[in-house]
């Protein structure tokens, strides 16, 4: 059983036909069938049964076949790491992240990276805010996330990049919309335009109304954050969002109030997985971020 079988095997798996891994190869087609009959007899049982022209995997195929994926994906992540060692500034990174964040501090971390280190490629995910679950981890080829969710998997270490400031935003018909701040809690009555249900966002806010001494009435529900603004700055309600540094207003006459109340603000992170070996180069990428960005001496939060 060598690595080239294995590869060969995940094709055919994937239900390219023996001829076309034969032309893809540069192997004959007796040859790739019989490396497959000699991996079967390894294995103990058929993998494989034909079906036309094609060959479909069998129960035990199935089976071997997570396992065989996982043990490329492990090999070929020490290829990678090798080739990383000798050589950091070749190597890629793989990062997830948040739609809310893709506006300011993923354009601005990923472009002063990939202007410090040219030759490392960057490989971009959007996660959607209500997913729950980290990016990194688990059976992903995910080394890096940017969320504003602190992760609960112990496996998941997390350090905080910057500090969002939360204010309340008004139309520009509000009763509101000529003041500079305000008590959350003279908002009780208010109609509140909410990001996702299951938004980390949306979580805070509660949090704070709780605080604030009651529960937010949502009258509308929006998936993203612009739409968010574009419903408050039409009259529909009242909404906490995120200022960042970077934010510039895309609603005309959107107002926004600083809210005078404790831990109106969101933290934004980055994460990685303990149990997978960080590659050098989403090292470079982490230290690059914890470096540009302000709060970069924040604790690590576990």
């Amino acid at each position: 059983m060598d690595v080239r079988t294995l590869r060969w095997f995940q094709q055919v798996a994937d239900g390219d036909t023996v001829t076309e891994v034969s032309d893809l190869e540069g192997v004959s087609q007796s040859g790739i069938s019989r490396a497959l009959k000699r991996l079967e007899v390894d294995v103990g049982t058929p993998l494989l049964a034909r079906s036309g022209r094609t060959l479909e995997l069998t129960r035990a195929g199935q089976d071997f076949r997570r396992h065989v994926d996982a043990a490329i994906r492990a090999l070929d992540d020490g290829f990678a790491a090798v080739r990383q060692l000798l050589d950091p500034e070749s190597g890629a990174v793989s990062l997830a992240f948040q739609p809310s964040l893709g506006t300011w501090l993923v354009p601005r971390l990923v472009g002063s990276f990939t202007h410090a280190h040219p030759g490392v490629e960057v490989a971009l995910t959007s996660k959607q805010d209500n997913e729950l679950e980290p990016a990194v981890g688990g059976r992903t080829h995910v080394e890096l996330e940017l969320t504003t969710r602190p992760p609960q998997d112990r496996t998941v270490r997390w350090r905080v990049l910057v500090r969002e400031t939360l204010l309340l935003a008004v139309g520009p018909e509000h009763p509101w919309a000529g003041r500079e701040h305000l008590d959350l809690a003279e908002a009780a009555d208010q109609s509140f335009v909410a990001t996702h249900p299951l938004s980390h966002l949306w979580e805070v806010t509660q949090d704070l109304c709780h605080r604030a001494g009651f529960t937010p009435r949502a009258s509308l529900v929006c998936q993203d954050l612009p739409t968010t603004r574009a419903f408050v700055a039409a009259g529909l309600g009242v909404a906490v969002l995120p200022v960042p540094d970077a934010w510039v207003p895309t609603h005309e006459g959107l107002h926004m109030l600083t809210l005078q109340s404790p831990g109106a603000y969101r933290d934004v992170g980055i994460a990685w997985s303990t149990e997978q070996p960080m590659l050098p180069s989403a090292r470079l990428f982490l230290d690059h971020a914890v470096s540009t960005l302000r709060d970069g001496d924040a604790p690590v939060r576990r």
